[in-house]
């Protein structure tokens, strides 16, 4: 399973993002999920969103938490100890 978790603030599109990256793969005949999570909806406040590609289908539904590649919207949410859990084998994009 391909796992990839995106950091941002609202109104930049992480959550976007991860719907667009998930449609792509199930284009692609693969299974996808892809959510959100956040707090008070307001523009400005951080934001995560989730998404999981794989050939079979996808039973798990918490967050990700060793992500295979990490998105960082927003330069100053790398203080947030997002890098912390990355799996083995990470790609990092900011």
């Amino acid at each position: 399973m391909f796992q990839v978790r995106f950091h941002g603030r609202g109104g930049q599109g992480v959550v976007t993002a991860a719907e667009l990256l998930a449609s792509a793969a199930f284009r692609e005949d693969r299974y996808a999920q892809a959510f959100p999570s956040f707090g008070s909806e307001r523009m400005g406040a951080p934001v995560m969103s989730f998404c999981r590609i794989d050939d079979k289908p996808i039973r798990t539904r918490e967050p990700v938490t060793e992500p295979d590649a990490l998105h960082i919207q927003n330069s100053t949410l790398l203080t947030v100890p997002a890098t912390t859990t990355l799996s083995s084998r990470p790609a990092l994009a900011a």
